[in-house]
């Protein structure tokens, strides 16, 4: 979240590039994994499959999407053309093991926020239309970006995103002017700029495969995991979902620099990200959240720069 004009949209739909490929049965429109398929259907031997490789998925759910559109629907050309009912999958089937990202997602209508709470906490996704009941996974990454100063997030749906990112506009002139002149440049060689930095992008991919296959092997002591939950605890914030966050994030943080066990600048790294939007609001509060949870992880941790 935060300034209009930061390059938000733009940072997160330039992740997908960085995404590995991912394996999914040949022309399903739920991008199933083979290996689930193959564990849910052992007793069958014979039954063979055939699957490809594709980008993972990145989503973009409009603001003014209907209900159907993202849920899916009853396919009406099969219906009118051969007399059957089928089901047309929605934007949460095509998202399933990928990315859902929602720009301006405090201006979300209500009844698509309550859909994204009910997949989020479970999922799969239920559709129920004109005798048709269909349940699919919709196990999603969800990526959400806005300006606070449009409207405030539901805390329902702002408490299950893991981390939040505050955006600030750059104040200083020369980055200023050089953030410009690059994106002049770029709408004028696109070609050029994508080759400048493609070698640095292959690094970037392979550094996240290579965390990907250490993510398993990371521990993190029980005595930094208790520090953690004292930060939330002093923090006030309400639930477990903070204490998780932070756990998981710090040990996806020391993968990412190639360790195996976690270290507190691995923590100190990651835990504003994974607590500041869920600190209770307090209008006569001084201290920004983002501060808040850095002085109170200093002193837990016994900490200073």
């Amino acid at each position: 979240m935060g300034d209009r004009g930061t390059g938000k949209s733009t940072t997160i739909r330039a992740i997908a590039d960085l995404l590995p490929q991912i394996e999914i049965i040949k022309d399903d429109p739920f991008n199933s994994n083979p290996i689930d398929f193959k564990k849910e259907n052992e007793s069958n031997e014979k039954l063979k499959i055939s699957t490809e490789y594709i980008k993972t998925p990145m989503i973009d759910l409009p603001l003014g999407a209907t209900e159907d559109r993202v849920c899916g629907t009853i396919d009406i050309e099969k219906a009118l053309t051969e007399g059957k009912k089928a089901f047309e999958p929605g934007l949460l089937a095509k998202a399933n093991r990928g990315l859902l990202y929602v720009d301006e997602v405090n201006l979300l209508d209500d009844h698509l926020v309550d859909i994204l709470l009910d997949s989020a906490a479970s999922g799969w996704n239920t559709v129920e239309r004109e005798g048709i009941s269909i349940r699919h996974p919709a196990r999603f990454v969800l990526i959400g970006s806005g300006n606070p100063e449009e409207g405030e997030l539901r805390p329902q749906l702002l408490d299950r995103f893991g981390m939040h990112a505050e955006i600030k506009t750059v104040k200083d002139p020369i980055l200023r002017v050089k953030v410009v002149k690059d994106r002049i440049s770029f709408d004028m060689i696109p070609d050029a700029w994508t080759l400048l930095y493609e070698e640095q992008q292959k690094k970037l991919q392979n550094k996240i495969l290579e965390a990907r296959k250490l993510l398993p092997t990371v521990k993190i002591k029980e005595d930094l995991q208790i520090k953690i939950s004292e930060v939330c605890s002093r923090l006030d914030v309400d639930g477990l979902r903070g204490d998780i966050v932070t756990n998981r994030a710090a040990i996806a943080h020391a993968a990412y620099h190639g360790k195996t066990k976690v270290t507190i600048n691995d923590i100190q790294n990651v835990i504003t990200l994974c607590l500041r939007h869920r600190l209770r609001k307090d209008p006569l509060e001084s201290i920004d959240s983002g501060s808040k949870v850095i002085q109170i992880f200093q002193e837990v941790f016994e900490f200073l720069d």
